[in-house]
């Protein structure tokens, strides 16, 4: 309790608590989003008719190890309700084991969180992320030097789902090492794809051994995960999507390019999918204001049409397996044969999901 406030927990299955909270967050221009899988709210110690109940006045939530969708009543800023609501999520975040967190906030609020010892990673006009734990990104960095052994020449680099690895894939990463003395290949892993990261990781790994400039390497929590970008996983599009997109742009070019010394970036032209399409734009944009040179490489085709991993799980749903030499290198084609690669296919069949 809190300055007569209760700390509660929210059934998210429940419509009527769920709409309650989604009610409230839209008093602050924000929403209540899909991925929250943990919300606790705080009510007043006033019983309200309206309502039949005590009054909403605060409430907080997290996605995995993200804390989001935050809002305190102006009228209760700094009577301890937002240290209540943090250190409670804290508190469920160790209960799982987790001792590494981000908090996705309006910039306005960093200062609250920075108060709580969160330190700012990066902010826009319209969202700020920190983090705080036992690490911080400028420790993971040095640690991804070590573990990986990238040294200090300048080097391009590709960040890539391959989900699963294509023939588009293989074609873009052996131009950019065809360019360059140096190349990594960030994978990015968080495990939200209907092919999982360790085979998705296996796959490009085997895929690109040919290529001796080449290193594969797993993107960490930091580019194109739940903390940087979940727009890309949730699909959303309009402001947020520009917010995300150039939120992960940015931390790309002002601690990856610097640590790792990466002075160009290489993506595939997206002529189908507007989230991709959007980050494409948004890395021009950014990229050289930390140094880094975009190069957008036209899609290798197969007919008149742009390979992609899309291209390829739609003929995996339908059963359509005829073309499927044309689009996948011959690593991805053996492992489809495999026992795993035969339970992801009656996945892809059974699923709605575009990842």
């Amino acid at each position: 309790m809190v300055y007569g406030a209760h700390i509660e927990r929210v059934n998210l299955k429940n419509k009527v608590e769920r709409d309650e909270v989604e009610t409230f967050l839209k008093g602050f221009d924000l929403v209540l989003d899909q991925d929250v899988d943990f919300t606790f709210i705080i009510r007043d110690g006033v019983w309200n008719p309206a309502c039949k109940g005590n009054s909403l006045v605060a409430t907080c939530s997290k996605a995995k190890n993200v804390l989001k969708c935050f809002a305190v009543q102006d009228e209760l800023q700094g009577e301890g309700i937002a240290s209540a609501l943090i250190s409670a999520l804290i508190d469920k975040l160790f209960s799982q084991g987790v001792y590494h967190y981000f908090v996705f906030t309006k910039p306005c609020q960093a200062p609250v969180f920075s108060a709580l010892h969160f330190k700012l990673i990066h902010s826009n006009p319209e969202v700020a992320l920190l983090e705080n734990g036992i690490y911080d990104i400028h420790q993971k960095l040095e640690e991804m030097k070590r573990n990986y052994q990238v040294g200090d020449a300048e080097k391009a680099s590709l960040v890539m789902n391959c989900n699963p690895f294509t023939l588009g894939h293989q074609f873009l990463i052996e131009k950019a090492s065809q360019d360059n003395s140096e190349v990594l290949v960030f994978l990015v892993e968080e495990d939200r794809s209907l092919f999982p990261f360790e085979t998705r990781f296996d796959l490009v790994s085997k895929g690109v051994a040919h290529l001796k400039n080449v290193k594969v390497i797993p993107s960490g929590e930091y580019i194109i995960s739940s903390a940087t970008f979940p727009a890309y996983f949730l699909r959303e599009e309009g402001v947020r999507l520009k917010a995300y997109a150039d939120l992960d742009s940015s931390i790309f070019g002002k601690y990856f390019s610097m640590h790792l010394n990466i002075k160009k970036r290489y993506v595939g032209e997206e002529p189908y999918c507007p989230v991709t399409k959007t980050y494409n734009e948004t890395l021009k944009l950014v990229l050289p204001n930390y140094g880094v040179q975009l190069h957008e490489v036209r899609r290798k085709a197969f007919g008149d049409k742009a390979i992609s991993a899309s291209m390829v799980r739609s003929l995996l749903k339908k059963g359509d397996t005829l073309n499927l030499i044309s689009l996948l290198p011959e690593v991805t084609l053996k492992f489809l044969n495999t026992s795993q690669g035969r339970e992801i296919v009656e996945k892809i069949k059974s699923s709605n999901s575009p990842h």
